[in-house]
C-alpha cells in the first residue's frame, strides 16, 4: 500500500458542480439517442513503448513489463483497461455522490483482473478454445462519506450499473479494424 493510500482523508472532496451536472443531466434527458464519437491516435515510439494522443493532451503512454519484453516505463495496455475502468467508477461514485447530495471524503478502488496471456499477442498458444481478455476482473471501492453504508453501497452499485467503461467491458461491442489507404 503506498504512503498516500495509507494516509486517512477527513477532509470533503472537493465536489464537482452540481448546476453543471444538472445540466448534462437535463441535456441526455432531452436527447436519449444521441451519440458522440472518441478519438485517439496511437504511435509506436519503439518496441512495445505507444504513444498514446488524446485531445489536446499530454502524451499517455503504453509499455509492457520486461517478462512482456517490454522496458517497464509505463502500464501495459490491460493495466490501462483497469485503470480506465477504476477511473471512470470512480467518476460515476463522485457524480452520483453530488448529485444525491452526499459529502464525500474518500474514493479509492482496487482493481485487479485474470487474465491469460500464452496467446502472446498471437503467436503463441492459439487453440481455438482460448478465451482472450480479461476472464474476471475484480474491483474493491474503498469509500467514505456523510452516509451510511447502505447507502454507500447504493452508491456503488448504481455506479457500476451506470458505468460506460464497465459497460464496454460486460457487453458486446462490435469493433472494426482495417488496415488504412
Amino acid at each position: 500500500m503506498s504512503e498516500i493510500a495509507a494516509l486517512k482523508i477527513s477532509a470533503e472532496l472537493t465536489p464537482i458542480d452540481k448546476e453543471g451536472l444538472e445540466a448534462l443531466a437535463k441535456k441526455g434527458k432531452a436527447n436519449p439517442q444521441n451519440r458522440v464519437t472518441l478519438k485517439t491516435r496511437t504511435v509506436c515510439e519503439n518496441k512495445f513503448r505507444n504513444l498514446n494522443f488524446v485531445r489536446d493532451l499530454p502524451v499517455q503512454v503504453i509499455d509492457e513489463p520486461p517478462h512482456l519484453l517490454g522496458d517497464d516505463t509505463a502500464p501495459n495496455p490491460s493495466e490501462a483497461a483497469l485503470t480506465a475502468l477504476g477511473s471512470c467508477l470512480s467518476v460515476g461514485l463522485h457524480a452520483n455522490a453530488v448529485a444525491r447530495g452526499i459529502v464525500l471524503t474518500k474514493i479509492e478502488l482496487e482493481l485487479e483482473g485474470d487474465i491469460n496471456v500464452t496467446a502472446v499477442w498471437g503467436v503463441g498458444d492459439l487453440s481455438t478454445s482460448k478465451i482472450l481478455g480479461f476472464t474476471d476482473i475484480r474491483v474493491k471501492v474503498h469509500l467514505e462519506g456523510d452516509v451510511g453504508e447502505n447507502e454507500l453501497q447504493d452508491l456503488v452499485a448504481h455506479a457500476n450499473l451506470w458505468s460506460p467503461v464497465a459497460n464496454t467491458m460486460r457487453n458486446p461491442v462490435a469493433i472494426t479494424v482495417t488496415l488504412a489507404d
